[in-house]
């Protein structure tokens, strides 16, 4: 879930299993609801509020529910990075299932105030929160440093390809990018990132990516 304001420019994962799997699950709300809920882990039930902010995209409980099934639920260990960190709902998803290391990076200065709060209140001690640019910091993070990147870009931004290519370099092997777009990417798409598809689904016009290094 994020937003960008208009004028803003050490452990190991579960290895991927050899083939593309999809799914569909219920279509999102056209309306940001007013708060969303942790779903699973310790912080489970905690709520996160949904500021009427425009391009700010809650991921819904029940995309979020798939893609930790995908993922096993027990993170233990993993260190996480979420660029485009809105609510924070995914990265505080990572932590409540036992991450390590959880990184959120927002630019608009109200969320990522809230952020810090409910880190706060949470004693979220694993989770770490930056204001600025989330594909410059993604940049930053040495080759194959985190074990899940999650990118979920305002939809009708150019960074696309940007953020893919910057979280194939940061992505562990075996590791995991989770994605949201307003379109499929496919294998042919997403071998010049070296990326490919592990598995997806579509929630309305939204369609979400698990995927992995081409290599794994």
């Amino acid at each position: 879930m994020k937003y960008t304001p208009a004028k803003a420019a050490p452990a190991s994962g579960n290895k991927p299993a050899p083939r593309a799997t999809s799914g569909k699950v219920v279509a999102r709300k056209s309306v940001p609801p007013g708060e969303i809920r942790i779903i699973g882990g310790q912080y489970k039930r905690t709520k996160l509020p949904v500021p009427d902010k425009p391009g700010l995209r809650p991921t819904p409980d029940r995309v979020r529910e798939t893609l930790f099934n995908w993922l096993g639920q027990d993170l233990s260990g993993w260190r996480c990075i979420d660029v485009f960190a809105g609510t924070g709902a995914l990265g505080f998803e990572a932590a409540s299932r036992g991450a390590a290391a959880v990184l959120l990076c927002e630019q608009d200065a109200a969320l990522v105030a809230r952020l810090k709060a409910l880190q706060l209140k949470l004693q979220a001690t694993m989770v770490q929160v930056e204001r600025g640019d989330g594909i410059a910091l993604l940049r930053r993070q040495p080759p194959g440093s985190q074990q899940l990147v999650f990118l979920d870009p305002p939809f009708d931004s150019p960074l696309f390809e940007s953020a893919l290519k910057a979280a194939a370099q940061a992505v562990a092997e075996p590791g995991y990018v989770y994605l949201e777009a307003p379109k499929a990417w496919d294998d042919e798409a997403l071998a010049a990132y070296g990326l490919k598809l592990h598995r997806s689904g579509k929630a309305g016009a939204v369609h979400f990516h698990l995927l992995v290094r081409a290599g794994a």
